[in-house]
């Protein structure tokens, strides 16, 4: 598993929720400590993103923690409005 790919998990997660898949942009800005993953999606999509009570966003957060542990990497989900 290499680091883009941690690009490339938020991705498909967010492509699997959002009912305009074609919209998800999702960036990677890669500090000295930590990777910042931004994931854009369009508007009428940004409620199932984040889920009731940010769920869904919490869920994705831990999914992501979890991935980037095993590459000894830190990383932060951030959802763009």
């Amino acid at each position: 598993m290499d680091p883009s790919s941690l690009r490339d998990l938020v991705e498909f997660m967010a492509k699997s929720l959002v009912d305009n898949p074609d919209e998800v942009d999702v960036n990677e800005v890669v500090g000295e400590q930590t990777t910042v993953v931004e994931l854009k999606v369009a508007k009428e999509d940004l409620g199932k993103v984040i889920g009731k009570q940010g769920r869904t966003a919490r869920s994705m957060r831990t999914i992501l923690n979890a991935a980037s542990t095993k590459l000894q990497k830190r990383s932060v989900l951030e959802i763009v409005e």
